[in-house]
């Protein structure tokens, strides 16, 4: 059976795309028309009660929350290839940044985007300058995450480095403008980009 990904390309749903092009299995997207509101219809709702994007289901299996779904697709399905085998000490490292996008990058550009007040040992993601050398610290001087292996984990936080650079919340240091473009050498990278908008195209998105 294949895996189905509720998809809107102007969503996190996008870098799935990514993952599930690097993974190699069959998928299906389902277009959830976000603008309608159909990612709070209660099919959606059902399988994940934030009712958001990116939400998949592969048989009976449901998961959401884009790094939760890159490491399941990495384990199930690419284990020893994107994921480091359970016993490799690689896997404490990629467990680490693999969490690090969503759980101190996003807060951390919210915040700075918003203009928080916090006092920085208050908050995961500490200062915003902390993080952004923390951020270079998981690239500097090697090819990905886990050094010259591409892993499911530069998906996670790599396709946050990418929108932070495109968007301009990120400053170009050499580091991640070379990482970016290794990135962008990845076939899967290619092939789901060309998806997202053929979709942007076939809708009218980009209008």
């Amino acid at each position: 059976m294949s895996i189905t990904l509720y998809h809107h390309p102007f969503s996190r749903a996008s870098t799935v795309v990514w993952m599930l092009e690097e993974v190699g299995v069959p998928y299906e997207l389902r277009w959830v028309d976000m603008m309608k509101g159909e990612q709070k219809s209660p099919e959606l709702v059902a399988k994940n009660p934030m009712g958001k994007l990116p939400t998949i289901t592969d048989g009976d299996v449901v998961v959401t929350e884009n790094a939760a779904i890159s490491l399941y697709l990495a384990d199930r399905y690419a284990a020893g290839r994107l994921a480091p085998a359970i016993d490799d000490p690689q896997r404490g490292t990629y467990y680490r940044w693999s969490m690090f996008a969503p759980s101190v990058i996003e807060p951390g550009l919210i915040a700075k985007a918003n203009k928080w007040e916090f006092k920085p040992g208050q908050v995961g993601w500490g200062t915003h300058e902390h993080m952004i050398d923390a951020m270079e610290s998981a690239i500097a001087g090697k090819d990905f995450i886990l050094g010259t292996q591409f892993s499911i984990a530069d998906v996670i936080f790599g396709g946050t480095v990418r929108f932070m650079l495109r968007f301009g919340t990120l400053e170009a240091r050499p580091a991640f403008t070379a990482y970016n473009e290794r990135l962008a050498q990845r076939p899967a990278l290619q092939k789901a980009e060309a998806r997202n908008a053929a979709i942007i195209a076939e809708r009218g998105l980009g209008k």
